[in-house]
């Protein structure tokens, strides 16, 4: 199955957040929420189970110049082997104007037994606007080994490259991600990715923030916050507090 959703959001006259492209195609739903104030909120629901083996999805979200987006989803993706053993993508593409911001904050993807997952993720953000984005995986559900999840990340501001790493899990990688040096036998991993003008001229400090959280400034206006946690719950309440301390 092939899909895509797409969401433009952009600054009315009167200050508030329009969406002029608010479209998906099945499993992929859009739902507008309640939100607060000039914001707008939008929710990802999953029609039908998935991503399976040899989907292709595609998210997509444009925040125009003054505008400003939320985006949750209804549940957590799960990731699910298909019948012919190809593996499963699902890519998200990012786009946040000059003096426009962006909450990018899904739940949590799992990584099920006998699947193969892709995930690819861009953002670019342009000079003065803001980004909050978070990821969450989890290997296997309880009491289960993961599949294969491939996940990477990158973050251009201005046209420059910010963040661009990629993590890989699960059967058939690399030897030692579940070491000491990688996961530490931990299954569920985050990370916090938030763009501010102020972070250039005060970045945060790098600090542990728990025995397996940390926060990392990156070069211009960001900031990283990575965490591992023994389950999905506990790796949700560290990002929580995290982003909370930071914001």
């Amino acid at each position: 199955m092939h899909a895509r959703a797409r969401i433009g959001a952009r600054a009315d006259r009167y200050g508030r957040t329009v969406l002029p492209v608010l479209e998906g195609e099945a499993p992929l739903a859009l739902r507008r929420t309640r939100a607060t104030g000039p914001a707008a909120q939008v929710t990802l629901v999953g029609a039908m189970s998935g991503p399976l083996g040899g989907d292709r999805l595609v998210v997509e979200a444009d925040v125009g110049a003054g505008a400003r987006l939320g985006v949750g989803s209804a549940a957590a993706t799960i990731a699910l082997p298909g019948q012919d053993g190809a593996a499963a993508h699902y890519d998200v593409r990012l786009t946040v104007a000059s003096y426009a911001e962006l909450r990018w904050l899904p739940e949590q993807l799992i990584s099920v037994r006998g699947s193969e997952l892709r995930v690819t993720t861009r953002a670019d953000v342009e000079e003065g606007g803001c980004l909050v984005l978070r990821e969450e995986q989890v290997l296997g559900r309880a009491g289960e080994d993961p599949g294969l999840l491939r996940s990477r990340l990158t973050v251009r501001v201005a046209g420059r490259p910010l963040l661009d790493q990629e993590l890989t899990c699960g059967p058939g990688a690399p030897g030692g991600w579940d070491g000491p040096a990688v996961l530490g036998g931990h299954r569920a991993v985050g990370q916090l990715v938030l763009i501010h003008p102020r972070f250039a001229q005060e970045p945060p400090a790098a600090t542990m923030l728990t025995d397996h959280a940390a926060l990392t400034p990156l070069p211009g206006p960001g900031a990283l916050i990575t965490a591992l946690s023994p389950n999905a719950l506990h790796l949700r309440h560290t990002l929580d507090e995290a982003l909370h301390r930071l914001t």
